[in-house]
């Protein structure tokens, strides 16, 4: 599934992250000090620590010098700053008048991840929306968009779908627990929340889709103050995961709020119900809309 736009970015990401661990663990200087002894900016060097950027060979080249890098691990961060500079155009480029920085972000670890574990609290997940509701949706989370706008969104949106479950033989592997709550808001209006729930029974069938609610009888346990997700990648590339707000999506790779995300998230899947309930409940609410 992962092409080759992803592959530049999860090598770009995989060398960033080794820079910083030579940096903390080896060298244990800060960011100004290293900029200060190479003569650069410390933000360049923030951004390429952050995958946000390539790092050039020159550069590269002093900074494994700097953080005294063992020979036999040389080769392999100038393996991964070769492929981080190849240059392809990834499929949403032509988006990119329609997405933010951050959005961009999120489709891209999303094209190279191998799984996704999800949480949402009062909407639909991404990838599960019919394109009626990521209309309303999405008019109502980005007001001051003109209708272009909101059709191209959209239009990402339905891409994304297509790509990670319905034109891959190797669809992303998707875990998603939702509320009961997310589950009865009628966006879109009542024709558009019915099929919105058919659309639900079908793609919860998917070889790709594990989908599990948390019924409002568990009452604080459904209560999470904000939705996020988290991308598992192929071999030994660190996960990585992003919290969602208002103000767009944070990125989050420390270990340690990994591991707290994963947690949290298999507390709330103990909480759920099972992907079987959780059509059954579907199926309940549909009907209560007939």
């Amino acid at each position: 599934m992962t092409n080759g736009a992803s592959t530049v970015l999860m090598s770009r990401v995989t060398l960033g992250r080794a820079l910083r661990r030579f940096r903390d663990e080896v060298h244990c200087g800060t960011l100004a000090e290293v900029a200060d002894a190479l003569g650069c900016d410390d933000s360049l060097l923030s951004r390429i620590e952050n995958g946000k950027r390539p790092c050039s060979q020159e550069l590269l080249g002093k900074l494994m010098d700097l953080y005294g890098v063992p020979a036999d691990q040389r080769e392999e961060l100038a393996q991964l700053q070769a492929a981080s500079t190849r240059r392809r155009s990834p499929w949403w480029v032509k988006y990119r008048e329609f997405i933010t920085s951050s959005y961009e972000q999120v489709i891209a670890f999303e094209d190279a991840a191998e799984s996704v574990f999800e949480c949402q609290v009062g909407i639909i997940p991404g990838l599960l929306q019919t394109e009626d509701y990521a209309r309303a949706v999405t008019e109502v989370g980005f007001a001051s968009l003109g209708p272009d706008q909101v059709d191209g969104l959209v239009e990402v949106r339905m891409v994304r779908q297509r790509r990670q479950l319905f034109e891959t033989d190797q669809p992303l592997q998707c875990h998603y627990i939702i509320t009961e709550a997310a589950l009865n808001f009628a966006v879109g209006g009542r024709a558009a929340h019915r099929a919105q729930l058919d659309h639900l029974l079908d793609v919860s069938e998917h070889p790709g889709v594990r989908l599990q609610a948390i019924p409002y009888s568990k009452g604080a346990e459904g209560c999470q103050i904000a939705a996020f997700r988290i991308f598992t990648f192929p071999g030994d590339v660190p996960d990585v995961a992003f919290s969602e707000s208002v103000a767009g999506s944070l990125t989050m790779d420390d270990p340690r709020e990994l591991r707290r995300l994963h947690r949290l998230f298999r507390s709330l899947t103990g909480s759920a119900f099972s992907p079987g309930e959780t059509r059954d409940l579907v199926a309940r609410i549909k009907n209560r809309k007939d």
